[in-house]
């Protein structure tokens, strides 16, 4: 199954992880305890986790074109949603298998 990830240092990573896991209960099935979280979106899953200074985030997907979607999903929000401090830079990686 294809999977991305990145790690985004900043000092606001659990009130993101915490932002964007309300955010998409709205629509999808969310699991968050404020310091991890994990979104059921229909085309994939992406798992947060978030430390005092950086939030880890990992998407997956059963092919490239659905794993591109749940990351502009994902990526589109956090952006949005930084727009007020510090913009957050994305880097997405390929994860190992």
């Amino acid at each position: 199954m294809p999977s991305i990830h990145t790690r985004i240092t900043t000092p606001l990573a659990g009130r993101y992880l915490v932002l964007l896991c309300r955010h998409f209960s709205r629509k999808v099935s969310v699991e968050c305890d404020g310091q991890a979280g994990r979104v059921d979106f229909r085309p994939g899953l992406c798992r947060m986790t978030a430390t005092e200074d950086t939030l880890s985030i990992c998407c997956e997907a059963g092919d490239s074109f659905a794993l591109q979607r749940v990351r502009f999903i994902v990526e589109d929000h956090l952006i949005r949603f930084s727009k007020k401090q510090e913009p957050v830079r994305i880097n997405w990686a390929n994860s190992v298998q």
